[in-house]
Parts: C-alpha cells; structure tokens; sequence
C-alpha cells in the first residue's frame, strides 16, 4: 500500500516505523512546544498525506512518551480522512503537573492507515434484544 506524504517545510520529518511488526508509524512535531499543567495546545506535523479513498489514518499517541510524561492526545484518537488534504497537527494536552517540553522533530504521535467501511444507515422501529440490553459502563465487568 503506498501512503502520500507531502513535506510543507523544510523541518518536517517524514513518518517512519521503527519496529517490523510495528501497526503505526511514528510522527515528529514541527517545532520546540511547552505546554503548562491542564493545557492544551494544537501542533503542526508539516505534513500532509494523500491517503488512498477507502481508507483513513487514526492519529494515537505514542505509549511510551505518554506514559513516561502523562500527556493524551486531547481527541484521544484523531481520524485524517482521505478527503482531508490539509496539514495534519496533533493536540497534545499536559495531564501532568509539570511543564511539558516536546523538542523540535520530537515523536509524539503515531499514524495507523485502516480501511474505512461504510454502514448502510437505515432508521428501524426495533433492534434485536441481547442478554446485556442497555446495560454499560463497566456492566459486564465483575
């Protein structure tokens, strides 16, 4: 499967995987960030995709960084359509109590290319009755 990627500055760093059974590839801010506790800020990538029709790329964070600095992708997981053409940015939010520092070509996300399948969306007067019912959040666990 080929993947588009467009650089839009001369900084950006292509996307890479770094493992061979690695399911994302690793995507480097633009620029140096500092993010106080409990904010948030929107950060360029500088790059853009020309992701194939049919399928999207989910942006997660990469579970290493975010467990040794406390940070989440504030969209949790963020899907780039294939219509989208525009630069890809990341929102990192600092769940930590310190200032968060991301250096300049940091990876701090990663990218999943998945298929996208559509649903046949029809209003029904009934859906089929299960055991669990309307029973969530955490119903099942024990």
């Amino acid at each position: 499967m080929k993947l588009g990627v467009k650089k839009l500055h001369d900084n950006a760093k292509l996307p890479e995987y770094h493992s061979d059974g690695a399911s994302g590839f690793d995507i480097a801010i633009l620029y140096r960030v500092e993010i106080p506790p409990d904010c948030w800020e929107v950060v360029p990538t500088g790059l853009a995709f020309d992701i194939p029709d049919g399928y999207e790329i989910q942006i997660r964070p990469r579970s290493g960084v975010s467990a040794k600095t406390g940070y989440i992708l504030k969209n949790t997981i963020g899907t780039i359509d294939s219509d989208y053409t525009g630069e890809v940015k990341v929102v990192i939010h600092n769940l930590g109590d310190e200032m968060l520092v991301f250096e300049e070509g940091e990876r701090v996300a990663q990218g999943v290319l998945s298929p996208v399948t559509w649903a046949d969306i029809r209003e029904v007067s009934e859906i089929k009755e299960t055991p669990r019912g309307a029973c969530g959040f955490g119903s099942t666990g024990e």
